[in-house]
């Protein structure tokens, strides 16, 4: 064989191992990538918002204010009684606003547990909050940045607001707790603690 000949053999060679090697590569990273679960920030589970109408409040004018309804406020508390009075979490009484497209999907998140049933230092089931306090302060977040978790074989914990990064299947089911509502749960498959 002639120089010319070995050249178009060995590119002949070379494309085919490139093609090869592609197909490869897209046949087996393809199915790794499918069963990735989606990395999610707190921020993503809040959807979009709609443009919201310009109030007609005015803060110092002496003139009570509407609430979003456009009902008059409640007259206000006797000085020192705010306190005693039960705080409702911000949109209480509707749906949560939550993003569909997420239901169902294989996510990975990471955030704070506030215990909810636990045995010595195992819970099973906890809400997971995108900050340390959240929930025992008042009010709770929205419900759409609380995701209530369960988990089959439970996890060992050292105290409230743990870090933990939950990997699962994210439904968007508002679940109703004694400590507020969360807009999300998910079933854990993984639960990783992280250690600062």
């Amino acid at each position: 064989m002639n120089e010319k000949g070995n050249s178009d053999v060995t590119r002949s060679t070379s494309t085919a191992f490139a093609a090869a090697l592609a197909t490869l590569f897209l046949i087996c990273g393809g199915a790794g990538a499918a069963d990735a679960p989606l990395a999610l920030k707190w921020a993503q589970l809040v959807p979009p918002k709609a443009p919201i109408a310009p109030s007609s409040r005015t803060f110092f004018s002496g003139v009570p204010s509407k609430n979003d309804n456009g009902e008059p406020a409640p007259p206000p508390l006797p000085e020192g009684k705010f306190m005693s009075m039960k705080r409702r979490q911000p949109g209480a009484g509707t749906p949560p606003a939550v993003v569909t497209e997420l239901n169902g999907k294989s996510v990975q998140i990471g955030g704070y547990v506030v215990p909810l049933d636990f045995e010595a230092t195992s819970i099973k089931e906890f809400l997971l909050v995108p900050f340390v306090g959240a929930c025992i302060h008042v009010p709770p977040p929205p419900a759409n940045q609380i995701i209530y978790v369960k988990s089959a074989r439970g996890i060992e914990i050292s105290g409230s607001f743990d870090p933990v990064k939950v990997t699962g299947t994210l439904k968007t089911e508002t679940a109703f707790t004694g400590l507020a509502d969360a807009g999300y749960s998910i079933d854990a498959e993984e639960i990783e603690r992280i250690t600062p």
